[in-house]
């Protein structure tokens, strides 16, 4: 990735996924009432950063390959995330 793009696009990524990890830790500490909205809220930063990811193949900025095993983990944590928010919900 070039300079001009790994200062914008890429380092815009990197903050949203530590603002996801965030919410998640923050999901993990909370009291049962509050987990839901921790959850929600990352798993709308989890879809940003899945968009600028798909944003940086498009622009064909970065490996193809990597790209691809970065979505497919995005894909599970997103299952994972889903799991637990409705773990939470049904409780």
């Amino acid at each position: 990735m070039t300079k001009r793009w790994r200062l914008t696009l890429g380092k815009s990524a990197e903050l949203s996924i530590l603002s996801f990890l965030e919410q998640l830790v923050m999901a993990k500490n909370a009291p049962k009432t509050l987990k839901a909205a921790f959850l929600l809220k990352a798993s709308g930063l989890l879809e940003v950063s899945t968009l600028k990811f798909r944003l940086m193949l498009e622009m064909n900025l970065v490996n193809e390959t990597r790209i691809f095993q970065l979505q497919s983990e995005t894909q599970e944590i997103g299952r994972m995330l889903g799991g637990w928010l409705k773990s939470v919900r049904s409780q």
